[in-house]
């Protein structure tokens, strides 16, 4: 999710967010956009993601990092959690990046009652956790899963405990991608290249399966499917720490917000086989250049310095109806604090502009974003001023 030197503190010294700060690299800055906030939680435990089922029942649901799934109903968070895997998710007081991370709910659930997460827990194969891809079903009552129901889709080891990635989405495809970090560990050291750009390992990928036939199947046009050498299930490779995917549910483009290492935060489109240039390049820029130099990587639609945020929270495009002024546009934020817009342009960058949210807390930490059946927006993250959990609601 993001650093291990990360410290509260730092997100106050970090206001490039409400200007109009640039990277070099960075287009003209657009206006200033002011949205208002309407408060439905702020008794949750570090929210990481959040789904909707698809139901028609307006019902949100939001992961725990410590391992619950809770449900906000009529803007009340429901006491009992819908799931609880707090016996088997990693989680450690204080900082860490490992815990219950992702949560999918199946197109078709309200048919097959099937949903997806995805934690990290202790490993019994060497490195320092393994992160797992589990399904579960809901049981009888509808606001409980089965906690029995439970079947492995996919794990696998993860040398460090950070750089986990985490996001679970159902593509306009029906499929299931997953971003999945480096493998954690400054520079990504792993191998002699790193794990971003080694096509025999999961990690520092977004992943496309097919999870209609047990465990999961492969697509048949996934793009390194009949390669030597290459995982089957590689999606997209070249990334370090892919914090929150989102499809445009207009058109189906797939984004992605790309934790940078010492300098630069990243907003990639991603396609179809495409690298990202991980660990040979961060941003625009050379990283690693003893790296053999990637063919045909693509660059990032944007980049902020470190002076501007220093980890990405990456969001959605906005499709709803409520708040005319940000339809179309793509909207994220830096775990600091600040949030920011992005219209599309024709050109090698999407100009960025302010998100100015009222009504926020004066100190917080954005930890992810969400959106609902109508395509309306939500953000999750912490208030650091009395450690409180929050999920708020986009409004005009």
């Amino acid at each position: 999710m993001l650093r291990s030197f990360l410290v509260l503190g730092l997100s106050l010294t970090l206001n490039c967010g409400y200007v109009a700060c640039q990277s070099p690299e960075q287009t003209q800055a657009e206006k200033p956009l002011a949205v208002q906030l309407q408060l439905l939680s702020d008794q949750l435990d570090l929210p990481t993601a959040f789904a909707v089922p698809g139901d028609g029942s307006g019902r949100l649901f939001v992961t725990e990092q410590v391992g619950r799934i809770r449900i906000i109903d009529q803007n009340k968070l429901v006491a009992q959690p819908f799931l609880d895997l707090t016996k088997v998710v990693i989680k450690n007081n204080g900082y860490d990046e490992r815990g219950l991370l992702g949560l999918a709910f199946h197109p078709q659930y309200v048919k097959n009652g099937k949903f997806y997460v995805y934690y990290s827990a202790r490993s019994q194969g060497g490195g320092n956790h393994k992160s797992v891809i589990q399904e579960f079903t809901v049981s009888g009552n509808k606001n409980a899963a089965d906690p029995q129901s439970g079947k492995l889709v996919l794990e696998f080891n993860e040398p460090e405990s950070n750089h986990n990635g985490g996001d679970l989405k159902f593509g306009p495809d029906g499929f299931l991608y997953i971003a999945v970090g480096d493998g954690g560990g400054a520079n990504d050291r792993h191998g002699e290249h790193g794990n971003g750009q080694n096509m025999n390992t999961l990690l520092g990928k977004i992943l496309r399966i097919d999870v209609n036939t047990a465990p999961y199947a492969i697509p048949a046009d996934n793009p390194f499917k009949a390669q030597a050498g290459a995982r089957p299930e590689i999606y997209a490779y070249g990334l370090r720490n892919p914090w929150r995917i989102s499809f445009d549910k207009s058109n189906g483009k797939l984004f992605a917000g790309d934790v940078g290492q010492n300098q630069y935060e990243e907003v990639d489109l991603i396609t179809k086989g495409g690298n990202y240039g991980w660990r040979v390049r961060e941003g625009y820029h050379p990283f690693n250049e003893k790296d053999p130099d990637p063919k045909n990587y693509i660059d990032p639609i944007t980049e902020y310095p470190h002076s501007e945020g220093i980890s990405i929270t990456g969001g959605f495009v906005y499709r709803g109806k409520a708040i005319s002024a940000l339809q179309g546009k793509y909207i994220f934020a830096d775990w600091s604090g600040p949030i920011w817009y992005l219209t599309e342009s024709k050109g090698k960058t999407w100009p960025r502009g302010v998100v100015q949210p009222r009504s926020r807390p004066a100190n917080w930490q954005v930890y992810s974003f969400g959106e609902d059946e109508q395509g309306e927006l939500y953000v999750l993250g912490v208030n650091t001023e009395n450690n409180r959990g929050f999920l708020y609601k986009f409004q005009p």
